[in-house]
């Protein structure tokens, strides 16, 4: 009884079949001179084709995109300055094929316009489809023969993401997220496994012995396909030369006879700096707490609160800084030096600070520090919840909100060496808040509500240039008057908050008036901040008579329990006015 095939199913949506071209030696032709067409001459150039510019340069050379004059200019690209013609598909492409083109990409409409008679794109198209020369327009998918992927390169590995015409952008985002997948290091394992493999294929055809010919021919090959099957892609991405050698002596590498883990000795280590956050463990990153999990050696600030510390494993070798008034510097360089030692014999290493390290944590500085000792490829920078945001949150302070404050503005209260910084002037609708300031609260108040000694005497020396100028001389002194920073009233709302997040975080609501005085008088918690602005009482209403308020206790972050675990908020009166 005869039988029919059941009919092939029609896709739901026409599909491309993707291929990798090789195009070394291949003439690629390009018309237009934007952007597209800079990214689309460097595609050609990495693939190893001559890219060949067709553009018209109406009124001077300038219009060209920059990156197009430079690979001009370095006879990387050819640049024919005039409109595409018709013999050029037929004309400048590879002897060996008479001189056809092998691609053409049609980056600007409005530089192919003059193309056959007014015929543009379209008459483009329908000659390269003719003749089988493969050609892309953009933004026209019809006009198409073939269409670019967004790729992902590293190294010898490539990754492309098409839509077929659906959105380019939405096939950029996928490649990145497709890419931010992968770990780091897999296309240098994709060249070392490629190199195995040629070195493997030109061993089977040495002698060998009758017995073990089988053996000999495919028992490393099959172990190398089991490798690439099998391993997780970050072990593979780890693979060391060693390991290729391995695999070609015993089969056994040393990533696998040690556990799993890549062999490190010898091998250059690395350094994590990474914030802690203002203070409770649970507002450390995922990306921190891994690192906390798996380093070799911790150097953390004295500042890390014991809750994080608590959280490294005891096996871990932890190192806090001494950095005790007068000592600051020398033990910046002990960590330093610690580091370099524990980097420079392969371990992980990671610089724990509190906060994020780029804000006032000398972050900036100790990257600079790897990268002038060549070791800059080696430094990993985490982010960390800054206490300059997260302490006025714990606070109830919201450093913006409509109508109360539209700008935040995060300063230091002490420069290098203890210096003074510049402060800054007073806007009403600003929120300020000060890191490493409470230690000379009264400085940074009067240096707020008053001019600097500086600021005075170049006023005065302003005055003494226009004594004796008459009127003219009276209109410049208001105009430099003028141009004086704003102070800030004595008024103003202001909070201390220290040891923000931790089960002991205090707050001290008052004015720029009490401030130091209220310090004075509760005492130091460090680490601590200083808010000022209006932002201050935009969720607090102050009691009258009163000139500061202290609040103890932190209410905590687990949300899951209920009832008495709101354990803060009890709170002290002092400093009645």
């Amino acid at each position: 009884m005869a039988t029919t095939s059941p009919p092939t199913p029609t896709p739901k949506h026409q599909t491309s079949l993707l291929t990798a071209q090789h195009c070394a030696g291949h003439v690629h032709l390009i018309v237009g001179a934007n952007p597209l067409a800079a990214s689309r001459a460097a595609s050609s150039l990495a693939a190893g084709a001559k890219p060949i510019l067709i553009a018209p340069t109406w009124s001077s050379p300038d219009e060209l995109h920059y990156s197009l004059t430079a690979l001009i200019a370095s006879n990387q690209l050819t640049h024919l300055a005039r409109a595409l013609r018709r013999e050029d598909l037929f004309t400048l492409g590879r002897e060996e094929v008479d001189g056809v083109v092998d691609a053409v990409f049609v980056t600007s409409p409005a530089a192919a316009a003059g193309f056959a008679d007014g015929g543009g794109v379209e008459a483009i198209s329908a000659l390269c489809r003719r003749h089988r020369i493969p050609v892309n327009v953009v933004d026209s998918p019809a006009l198409c023969s073939f269409s670019l992927l967004s790729v992902h390169i590293d190294g010898p590995l490539q990754i492309g993401v098409t839509t077929n015409g659906r959105g380019c952008k939405l096939a950029g985002r996928i490649r990145r997220e497709v890419a931010a997948g992968l770990p780091a290091g897999l296309g240098a394992a994709c060249d070392r496994l490629g190199n195995l493999r040629k070195r493997q294929t030109a061993g089977l055809n040495r002698l060998v012995l009758e017995g073990d010919a089988e053996a000999a021919k495919t028992r490393r090959m099959r172990w190398l396909a089991q490798v690439c099957e099998y391993w997780p892609l970050k072990r593979l991405a780890a693979i060391t030369d060693a390991d290729v050698e391995a695999i070609l002596g015993s089969g056994v590498p040393a990533a696998l006879r040690n556990g799993g883990n890549p062999a490190s000795h010898g091998q250059v280590g690395r350094v994590i700096l990474a914030g802690s956050g203002p203070g409770h463990p649970d507002l450390l990153t995922r990306a921190t707490y891994k690192a906390i999990q798996s380093a070799d050696i911790i150097l953390a600030d004295k500042l890390v609160p014991a809750g994080v510390l608590d959280l490294i494993p005891r096996r871990t070798p932890v190192s806090i800084a001494r950095k005790f008034p007068g000592n600051a510097d020398r033990a910046q360089e002990e960590l330093l030096e610690q580091a370099l030692d524990g980097v420079r014999t392969g371990k992980t290493v990671l610089r724990l600070k509190q906060g994020d390290p780029f804000i006032y944590g000398r972050g900036g500085e100790e990257v600079a520090f790897f990268r002038e000792r060549g070791l800059g490829d080696r430094v990993v920078v985490l982010p960390g919840i800054t206490s300059s945001l997260s302490a006025p949150l714990f606070a109830g302070i919201p450093p913006t909100q409509r109508d109360v404050a539209d700008q935040v503005l995060v300063c230091t209260g002490t420069g290098k060496k203890g210096k003074a910084p510049q402060p800054p002037e007073y806007v009403e609708s600003r929120t300020v808040v000060f890191l490493m300031a409470l230690h000379r609260i009264e400085g940074l108040v009067a240096e707020l509500t008053k001019y600097t000694d500086e600021e005075e005497q170049r006023a005065e020396e302003e005055r003494s240039q226009t004594a004796g100028e008459g009127q003219e001389g009276q209109i410049v002194t208001q105009q430099e008057q003028s141009k004086r920073r704003t102070l800030w009233p004595l008024n103003t709302p202001c909070a201390v908050i220290e040891r923000a997040s931790c089960p002991d975080q205090r707050v001290i609501r008052t004015t720029l008036r009490f401030v130091a005085e209220a310090i004075e008088q509760e005492g130091s918690r460090p680490p601590g901040l200083l808010v000022v602005g209006r932002s201050c009482e935009a969720l607090y209403t102050p009691e009258k008579g009163r000139s500061w308020v202290v609040e103890d206790g932190f209410k905590g972050l687990d949300l899951d329990i209920e009832g008495d675990f709101w354990t803060g908020g009890a709170v002290g009166v002092a400093g009645m006015a």
